[in-house]
Formats: C-alpha cells, sequence, structure tokens
C-alpha cells in the first residue's frame, strides 16, 4: 500500500506563479520538506532569481526558474515538459498563477474575459492536461488555488468569481477524471494578503469584517493547506479546503 505520509524528500513540483507573495511562499514550504521545485514565472524575473538563488544557497540543483505566458495554450505542454524534464519525473502541480481585478457590469471587455478565464480557469485545466501523464507515473497530485469567491460572488468582480467557480466545479471533475492514479484538491483563500491595487483595498477590509475570526490570515496559513494536500492527504481527492478565517459561515 502506498505510504502517503513519507517524506516528499526528491519528489518534484511545477508551482506556477510561484515567483511571489503566496506563490512564493508555498513554494518555500515545499522546499523545505525536500521537494525540488520547477518555479514559473511571467513577468516577476528579478523575484524569480532571487527566490531561486535563496533557496539553491540552502539546497544546490533544487530550484529552476521557467518563464512562460500562461494564456499561450500552445506553449504549456512544452512548460510541463521542461518541469518533468529538470529532474525526470513530476510529482505535483500547483496551479497557483491568477490575474485579478474588478470588472463592473458595463464595463467589461472582451479582454478582460480572456484574461481572467484564461489566467484562472483556461490555464489549469490545460497544464493538468499535459501535466497528468507525467503525475500518474508516480501517483501525483493536482492543488488548485481557488478562492472563497467562487461560491460567495465579489460585488464588482463577475468575471474573476465566475472563472474560480469554474475552476472549483474543474477540481472535482479532474478528480473524476484523473483517479485512482492522480489526486486532485483545491484551497481556497479568503482575506489573506493585502492588495497590491488600491481599488482592492475596501473589499479586502470588508472580507476582513466578515470572518468569524476578524483579523487577516496570512500566507503561511495557505502554504500550510497545500501542504497537508500534498504530503499528507493521500485519501482525499476533489475536494475545496477553505482558508479564510470563517469567512464563508457568513452571508
Amino acid at each position: 500500500m502506498q505510504d502517503t505520509t513519507a517524506p516528499l524528500d526528491g519528489k518534484t513540483a511545477l508551482v506556477t506563479g510561484g515567483a511571489r507573495r503566496i506563490g512564493a511562499r508555498i513554494a518555500r514550504l515545499l522546499h523545505a520538506e525536500g521537494v525540488n521545485l520547477a518555479l514559473h514565472y511571467r513577468s516577476s524575473r528579478e523575484d524569480a532569481e532571487a527566490l531561486r538563488d535563496e533557496l539553491e544557497s540552502e539546497r544546490p540543483g533544487s530550484v529552476v526558474l521557467l518563464q512562460a505566458d500562461l494564456l499561450e495554450t500552445d506553449t504549456l505542454p512544452s512548460l510541463v515538459r521542461a518541469a518533468h524534464d529538470a529532474w525526470g519525473r513530476l510529482d505535483v502541480l500547483i496551479n497557483n498563477a491568477s490575474s485579478f481585478y474588478p470588472t463592473p457590469v458595463g464595463e467589461i471587455t472582451e479582454a478582460h474575459w480572456d484574461d481572467l478565464m484564461g489566467s484562472n480557469l483556461k490555464a489549469p485545466l490545460f497544464l493538468s492536461q499535459a501535466a497528468a501523464p507525467l503525475l500518474a507515473e508516480h501517483h501525483g497530485c493536482i492543488v488548485n488555488m481557488i478562492d472563497i469567491h467562487a461560491v460567495r460572488p465579489l460585488k464588482g468582480y463577475p468575471v474573476y468569481s465566475a472563472a474560480k467557480a469554474g475552476l472549483y466545479m474543474l477540481t472535482q471533475s479532474l478528480a473524476r477524471e484523473l483517479g485512482p492514479r492522480i489526486r486532485v484538491n483545491g484551497v481556497a483563500p479568503g482575506a489573506i494578503l493585502w492588495p497590491e491595487q488600491s481599488e482592492n483595498v475596501a473589499m479586502h477590509e470588508a472580507l476582513i469584517e466578515r470572518t468569524a475570526l476578524k483579523r487577516e490570515g496570512s500566507p503561511d496559513d495557505v502554504a500550510r493547506a497545500v501542504l497537508f494536500l500534498v504530503r499528507d492527504a493521500g485519501y482525499i481527492t476533489g475536494h475545496v479546503l477553505p482558508v479564510d478565517g470563517g469567512r464563508m459561515l457568513s452571508h
């Protein structure tokens, strides 16, 4: 029987959007558990290089950087293959990269739709499809970064909320499609990091007020949830774990 709590030493993970913020924290925690990392970035080259240098100072030869625009769907199989070829295996796919900004009704453009749906739903699907044969070789897993707004739509963000709702259902669908050799789960953060865009600040403050814990969470909270799903959840698939301070309890 497979040892679902075995150490992660020598396993490999592709983390999209892994150079900054929550993606970087997930990368650090997985790396600390012995995972070799393929860190994807789109434009955050300096951040990606700094994180690689930091992690490689602890364990040389444990990180490769992969640049790609995830909206260019035809390049995604080669991105996955490059992650696999770095160490000859692929055990984990973390679909973390995401676009997030308001799209009030009346101002939505097709470019908004293509970007938000592309980064939050289309790319995770085609990355998962490309990775599935490689993940199956080692009973691997996929973790999708979703959002509590997949089930609690955020006013002013209809396209983003719809995209994350699609990713929620995709997580469950892929769990059925890819079992028994691949587990597929998700993490749904709530108020975790202060927004980078000023237009998101008021929303963030309101979200904190509606949590049961009345405080902001940290990237560590999300990273630990991801680690649990990767390392310790050998009999869990098709589930989405809220990391939201109890926000889902309110309406």
